[in-house]
């Protein structure tokens, strides 16, 4: 069977739309919301499955998924329980239509030639809908628990390149090939079949140095890139990425992740937050949180705007937070477009239980405000069952 597939409706995820939705972390129990809350995410495999058809049903982009070996400790454990996020992606490719599934994968912890065969796998199972957030380090505790050194921060990317260099040599050549670099030697190696119609799997990185941020320029199609202190900051730091993207004659998309907390006034979005975020987060876990940050990186965010950003850490990774009613919420999201980015990858507390409001509310706003039409239809020769 074939498929009509283009390198470009890759890279624009099957859609037209000009800010790009998906949902964030919900392979992982809490999701990205450090918060002891009842009602917070459970993230058991049928919740997972439901959430990737309801928002494949309702036209979202991508699922993107955190790739977490070892929970955050504190009264929850955050994190504690989650899916292996490739094995998730295969998943959930076979139970959608349209949505691209990606998989968190730390090149470190994982041999390239496993790798390109298993997301080559879940690739056909997608028929081309596999997304690689590729991950060359952070966390130190889980770097232990496989017992593997993490190199120094500068390092770490000459080896992901190098990695992401075999990665697609295995993806593209016809031939048996050795490979000797700096870090890897292969010999006689092969690799069949090839990725799905051909083209290769959507790649992201979430660099935050400038060593960060020019090994996903140069390397990826996507950069993710945190909202820190303001939208206008933010807008100056992706017409960055495109200038330099640009100067290597490459396209190159940006997105960023948000908390979204959408009620039916702003004053129940707001109280809710609160009590979410700061009444009720798991504090420890969201020090034990920073603290794995700080040592596993040498990230451009100093401790002081760490702490400023103490409750956003809580609400959902350090994303930038949307509160409000449907009408605040879909104007975020436009001031998010309009600062440059290209998708927005959520978080909720309980995605299941508030998507449906979103879904209903938000997503026609978005689309009177021209900032996504009506659902993009992927273009099949073939049905996708």
């Amino acid at each position: 069977m074939t498929a009509s597939l283009a390198s470009a409706d890759r890279a624009n995820l099957y859609s037209n739309n000009a800010l790009k939705l998906g949902i964030f972390g919900a392979n992982m129990s809490s999701g990205i919301a450090a918060t002891k809350v009842p009602e917070r995410w459970p993230a058991s495999w049928e919740e997972n499955v439901a959430l990737a058809q309801m928002i494949d049903a309702a036209g979202l982009e991508f699922a993107l998924p955190v790739a977490r070996w070892r929970g955050f400790g504190g009264a929850t454990n955050f994190e504690g329980s989650g899916f292996e996020t490739v094995t998730w992606a295969g998943g959930l490719l076979a139970a959608t239509e349209r949505l691209t599934v990606f998989g968190t994968v730390h090149a470190p912890l994982v041999h390239p030639i496993f790798a390109a065969k298993q997301f080559v796998t879940v690739d056909h199972v997608g028929r081309g809908r596999f997304g690689l957030n590729l991950v060359c380090g952070w966390n130190q505790d889980e770097f232990e628990m496989f017992n593997v050194a993490q190199r120094d921060h500068e390092t770490r990317y000459e080896y992901g390149e190098e990695w992401l260099r075999v990665v697609r040599m295995m993806w593209e050549s016809e031939k048996t090939f050795d490979f000797k670099g700096r870090f890897i030697t292969l010999g006689g190696v092969e690799s069949e079949p090839k990725p799905y119609g051909h083209e290769p799997p959507v790649i992201m990185n979430a660099g935050s140095s400038d060593t960060g941020k020019a090994f996903a320029i140069g390397n990826c199609g996507y950069l993710l890139s945190t909202i820190r202190l303001s939208l206008d900051t933010a807008a100056e730091n992706v017409a960055d990425a495109h200038r330099r993207a640009a100067a290597l004659n490459k396209r190159l998309g940006v997105m960023t992740t948000a908390s979204i907390v959408c009620r039916p006034t702003q004053r129940e979005a707001e109280d809710y937050y609160r009590y979410y975020a700061d009444e009720q987060a798991d504090w420890e876990a969201v020090d034990a949180m920073v603290s794995a940050g700080q040592r596993g990186s040498s990230t451009t965010m100093q401790p002081e705007i760490f702490r400023q950003m103490r409750i956003r850490f809580a609400a959902g990774y350090g994303g930038w937070p949307i509160v409000g009613d449907p009408d605040t919420v879909a104007a975020g999201l436009v001031a998010v477009a309009n600062a440059g980015f290209s998708g927005v990858a959520m978080g909720f507390v309980n995605y299941l239980a508030e998507f449906p409001y979103f879904r209903d509310e938000v997503l026609p706003r978005l689309e009177r405000a021209g900032a996504r039409g009506p659902r993009a239809i992927r273009r099949l020769e073939t049905p996708l069952r």
